[in-house]
């Protein structure tokens, strides 16, 4: 499969079936501790970066030989909601398989666009991330495209909420020297409770960045910061 990839074991997602629906590497960031690799398309701009038509080809083909996975999940090697077709293929495949859950993996800049938040009403649990509170800080660890300001991020995380039946888990991934200090923490804290997402989980480095010299935060270091927000 082109469009296609696993199913592949999941911690979080028993036995997950990926949908890549951008090019390596299409995104609305350019965060330092990406495992992915650096951003080389840094936009904004939703378009039907790889065909509706052609990625239901391979779903259908994939329902008709293959035993079902325990979900399918819109992830891969960009930010998923870039593609105007993430729509159309979630109602897809709850028109053919409604029984398997949907989840959709992004960074969740994208959500202060009324049609992305439309389009993944059918999920059933997204996993935006979050990883700074003011712009300051979310220039530094995210990089992102000069158009995304953080209240505006922010606001649309708060506004899915609002519309969004499913589950809503926020990632948080916590890089030492750039978001773990207290006044970034207390911002972070503060837009966790605007959102009010089902659970919120921590990350942290686990392989190398597209940055040198990152370090991951330690065990503790995580316990800390989840004692300081006692959400």
């Amino acid at each position: 499969y082109k469009y296609l990839f696993g199913p592949v074991p999941s911690r979080r997602l028993g036995m997950s079936l990926g949908v890549d629906l951008v090019p390596r590497k299409a995104c609305s960031l350019n965060c330092v501790y990406c495992e992915v690799g650096k951003t080389t398309i840094l936009t904004t701009e939703r378009k039907e970066f790889y065909p509706q038509d052609a990625i239901i080809r391979e779903l259908d083909h994939y329902f008709q030989n293959s035993p079902d996975p325990d979900y399918i999940t819109f992830s891969g090697y960009g930010e998923p909601t870039l593609n105007t077709a993430l729509g159309g293929i979630i109602h897809f495949i709850k028109s053919q398989k409604p029984h398997i859950p949907i989840a959709v993996l992004t960074n969740g800049t994208l959500f202060q666009d009324k049609k992305v938040r439309t389009e993944l009403l059918e999920a059933d649990l997204v996993m935006p991330s979050l990883d700074a509170a003011t712009q300051e800080v979310f220039e530094k660890i995210n990089r992102p495209e000069k158009s995304l300001h953080i209240e505006d991020y922010i606001q649309g995380l708060v506004d899915f909420r609002t519309e969004f039946p499913g589950t809503i888990n926020l990632e948080i991934f916590i890089l030492p020297g750039y978001n773990d200090q207290e006044s970034e923490l207390i911002a972070l804290q503060a837009a966790i409770l605007k959102i009010k997402p089902d659970d919120v989980q921590l990350n942290t480095l686990d392989r190398p960045g597209t940055e040198s010299g990152l370090q991951p935060a330690t065990q503790e270091e995580l316990m800390r910061i989840i004692d300081f927000w006692q959400l």
